[in-house]
């Protein structure tokens, strides 16, 4: 179960709003969003929370490239949301590279000949053994998302949460750093 909400500071404190991600496709489709709820191009916070599983903050100020937190990213790979969270700059990749590698694959078929060519290799079990552990590797990139929090630790400590707080964080996460702005009111009025 999945629970989104903007928080967005106004001069008279925090606005809350619960938010439907159901057209939000990319990280830029998620910051247009926030800066729609923006008040004179002010902070916004976008909170995104998978049940004891992880939680993620955007943080949208004005015009600046958005500030992203994510409390887990093995777990959040496995999230339609936390994938639009973790992108190529966050996890460390060239930009474009899974793009590169899907292209690749769809030129060269699952046995390793390209498109047209014959297969001429034996079908028997020391072939079906060689692409199990093909696909081994295939599993491996995964591996390398830490299963621990990764992005910007210090997006909230000028809001009033240091980053020591914000890595101690699991569940009940998002309550815990409205508490901490001030704002536990008014996002207890849309969750």
């Amino acid at each position: 179960m999945y629970f989104a909400a903007l928080l967005a500071r106004t001069e008279d404190g925090w606005e809350a709003s619960d938010t439907d991600l159901d057209d939000v496709e990319t990280l830029s489709d998620l910051t247009d969003l926030a800066r729609e709820a923006s008040v004179d191009e002010d902070t916004v916070l976008v909170f995104i929370e998978q049940e004891d599983a992880w939680f993620g903050v955007i943080r949208v100020d004005g015009e600046e490239d958005p500030r992203i937190y994510v409390s887990n990213a093995s777990a959040a790979t496995r999230s339609s949301y936390g994938e639009i969270l973790l992108t190529d700059e966050l996890l460390g990749r060239e930009p474009g590279a899974e793009d590169s590698i899907a292209a690749l694959e769809e030129l060269v078929g699952l046995d390793g000949t390209e498109e047209g060519e014959p297969d001429n290799a034996p079908d028997n079990d020391h072939a079906d053994h060689a692409n199990d552990h093909a696909n081994d590797d295939d599993d491996d990139g995964l591996d390398a998302v830490p299963a621990g929090p990764l992005g910007d630790t210090g997006l909230l400590s000028d809001l009033g949460l240091p980053e020591a707080e914000l890595l101690m964080l699991r569940t009940d996460a998002l309550v815990e750093i409205a508490d901490a702005l001030g704002a536990a009111e008014v996002l207890e009025t849309v969750r």
